[in-house]
C-alpha cells in the first residue's frame, strides 16, 4: 500500500493513505543500514501486518523533491515563519537565521508578523519594508482579531508548507483557525518574561484542503547556520545585490573594505541597519568556526 507519512515519533510513523486511513508503521531494518530516515512529508510504500489495528511496516521511500534537516520534513513547496511583532518582540537575528537557512535548501519562505493588534505600528511598517526589500513576501495578521487569516489561506493554497517559528507567536492559534480539527493545544504566554511555551513536540502534516498541507513543527529559539562558507554569506542578503557593484573590491566582503557600495547604502538608509549587523555577526561566527575545522 501507499500513503504519505503525516507524523513521526520515536521510531513510529503514521501513513496517511488516499483513502483517509492512517497506518501506524515502523521502518524496516534495511533503512538503517542505509542510513535513511524516513521523514514526515515522505510519500511510502507500506506491508500491512494488521488491518484491523492499521500497522504495518515502512518497506520503500518515493524519491524526495527535497529535506529539510530543521525541521525534519520532506518534500516541502515553501516555508511559512511566523514571528510575532510584538510580546515577545521579534528575534531578527533568529529570523534571518532562518531564511539564510530555507535559501541554502532554495525554499521559498513567506514571512508572517502576527499580533499586529499590540504592535507599534511604525516599528512594524520598518519590518515589514525591510524584510520586502529581502526578496520574501511579508504578511501581517492578528489570529485574535482574526486578521489576516485569509491572506494566509491564499498562500497555502495547493502546496505543502512547512510552518515554523519560536514558541509564543501564536503558531498553533493559526493551525487552530486554519485547521480546526487539527485541536493543537495553546499555550500561554509567561507573564513575567513574555515567552511562550512550548505546545508541538512533533512535526505533524495537517490537511488544511485538497492538495493543501501544513506541516507543523516544534517552535525553535536558536539555530546554528550550516554548510556555508563566511565569504558566501554576503549571497544569501539578496538587498545586497543592488549595491555591491558600487564596491572598489570585487571580492569585497562589505566589512572592512574602503569604498564598500553595500556600506555607503546603509549609510543612506537604503538597507536595513539591523539586517546588516546580523550579517556581520554571522559572518564572524562563521569565520570563527572555519578556523576550528
Amino acid at each position: 500500500m501507499k500513503g504519505r507519512i503525516v507524523k513521526g515519533i520515536a521510531g513510529f510513523y503514521y501513513i496517511k493513505t488516499s483513502e483517509g486511513l492512517i497506518y501506524e508503521c515502523k521502518a524496516k531494518g534495511v533503512f538503517r543500514k542505509e542510513k535513511l530516515t524516513p521523514l514526515v512529508g515522505d510519500y511510502a510504500e507500506f506491508e500491512v501486518i494488521n488491518e484491523e489495528k492499521k500497522t504495518g511496516n515502512v518497506i520503500d521511500i518515493s524519491e524526495r523533491k527535497n529535506a529539510l534537516i530543521r525541521p525534519a520534513s520532506a518534500n516541502v513547496d515553501q516555508a511559512l515563519v511566523v514571528f510575532a511583532a510584538a510580546e515577545p518582540e521579534p528575534n531578527l537575528n533568529l529570523l534571518d537565521r532562518f531564511l539564510i537557512m530555507m535559501k541554502k535548501q532554495d525554499i521559498p519562505t513567506v514571512v508572517c508578523f502576527n499580533k499586529i493588534d499590540i504592535a507599534n505600528d511604525k516599528e512594524l511598517q520598518l519590518l515589514i519594508k525591510n524584510y520586502e526589500k529581502c526578496g520574501v513576501r511579508v504578511l501581517c495578521t492578528s489570529i485574535l482579531m482574526d486578521e489576516g487569516i485569509e491572506s494566509i489561506r491564499e498562500v497555502l493554497k495547493g502546496k505543502t508548507t512547512i510552518l515554523a517559528g519560536p514558541s509564543g507567536v501564536g503558531k498553533s492559534s493559526m493551525m487552530n483557525r486554519l485547521a480546526p480539527n487539527a485541536n493543537m493545544e495553546i499555550g500561554e504566554l509567561s507573564e513575567k518574561i513574555k515567552r511562550g511555551k512550548q505546545t508541538t513536540r512533533h512535526t505533524e502534516l495537517i490537511e488544511i484542503d485538497r492538495d493543501t498541507y501544513l506541516c507543523d513543527s516544534p517552535g525553535f529559539g536558536s539555530m546554528y547556520i550550516m554548510d556555508i562558507e563566511y565569504k558566501d554569506l554576503k549571497d544569501y542578503f539578496s538587498e545586497f545585490d543592488e549595491y555591491a557593484g558600487d564596491c572598489r573590491f570585487l571580492s569585497c566582503m562589505h566589512i572592512n573594505e574602503p569604498d564598500c557600495g553595500v556600506k555607503n547604502a546603509l549609510k543612506d538608509g537604503k538597507i536595513s541597519s539591523s539586517r546588516y549587523e546580523n550579517y556581520c555577526l554571522l559572518y564572524n561566527e562563521l569565520k570563527e568556526a572555519s578556523k576550528r575545522y
